[in-house]
């Protein structure tokens, strides 16, 4: 398959807050998708229109937890939320002028005084595959086939957009500064509709929970270590919370998307090898989806389809 052009993070990152800017309002978040996956981290405050979106949550829930309000978590950065915002920064000696930036969300938490991930190791050698579970909220390091590490990690929140994505990726970009809300280290994953990570965080109080925008927090002395043993290409399988995928599209050569990683998922798991499930339409899986055509008496032109589909159990 020919090579897609690489665009660099940094570039791509310059059009993300316009998109979170735009964030919908909560009653709308199951119909429409205003930006898939994570992009630099904004400063909230009290502005017309009113700032929508995961990380207004996020900042409600905190400010809850702590005993300052709002009374409800709407998503919404509307007058409750500012003035629970400027009550929490003049306790925090903070200027309390209702804006959320690196030092308010620093404040919100520090991070535990103790590591929760199992003890350290030396630098593994060897084939290294990392398998993320959302349902178990915990990152594996496997080393030659066996487990090496495990990490607690955040992950997705449960809507139908902010999930972390399932299937099977690569890393293909790591930063030691991709951002302030990123924590100290960043490795970028090969989703093809947004961007998504592994990486740190300034908010440790949401390891163990779900609360990203679909990318895998981790506490920043575990991604610390995480990203000096595994090297750009290395496997990365999230399983676990799937969404909600509509199998109604042709599929073929050349698209991507959520409903392709799930169509190769179960050419695997019935026998027609796709060579992976990173949600690229490409001459592996169609060469698999032959395979099934041929198998059950179908056209064999590569291509998916209502046939396919009921084949797969995906209808």
């Amino acid at each position: 398959m020919a090579q897609r052009p690489h665009i660099p993070l940094a570039v791509l990152a310059l059009f993300i807050p316009a998109l979170l800017a735009a964030a919908v309002p909560p009653a709308l978040a199951d119909t429409l998708d205003p930006s898939a996956g994570c992009g630099p981290e904004r400063a909230l405050s009290l502005r017309s229109p009113a700032l929508t979106g995961a990380d207004v949550i996020e900042l409600q829930e905190r400010l809850k937890t702590l005993g300052f309000g709002p009374e409800e978590i709407d998503g919404v950065y509307g007058p409750e939320t500012a003035q629970a915002v400027r009550r929490f920064q003049e306790v925090a000696g903070l200027v309390p002028d209702g804006v959320v930036g690196p030092e308010t969300w620093a404040a919100l938490g520090p991070e535990p005084l103790t590591p929760t991930a199992s003890p350290p190791k030396e630098k593994p050698e060897g084939e290294m595959m990392i398998v993320v579970d959302t349902n178990q909220l915990k990152l594996t390091l496997y080393v030659n086939g066996e487990p090496y590490k495990t990490y607690p990690v955040a992950v997705g929140r449960p809507n139908q957009f902010t999930l972390s994505p399932v299937g099977e990726w690569k890393i293909i970009h790591k930063s030691r500064n991709w951002g302030g809300g990123f924590g100290t280290r960043w490795m970028g994953l090969n989703v093809p509709w947004g961007i998504y990570g592994i990486h740190g965080t300034n908010k440790p109080w949401s390891i163990g929970t779900r609360a990203s925008a679909g990318c895998i927090r981790m506490f920043n002395h575990d991604v610390e270590e995480l990203y000096e043993w595994v090297p750009t290409g290395t496997p990365v399988k999230i399983i676990g919370v799937e969404p909600d995928v509509s199998f109604d599209r042709r599929l073929r050569t050349g698209l991507t998307g959520r409903d392709v990683v799930f169509v190769q998922l179960r050419l695997q798991e019935l026998g027609f090898d796709a060579q992976g499930a990173d949600g690229r339409y490409g001459p592996n899986t169609a060469r698999a989806v032959e395979e099934l055509q041929r198998l059950y008496g179908l056209p064999v032109d590569g291509e998916v389809y209502e046939d396919v589909y009921y084949i797969l159990g995906l209808k």
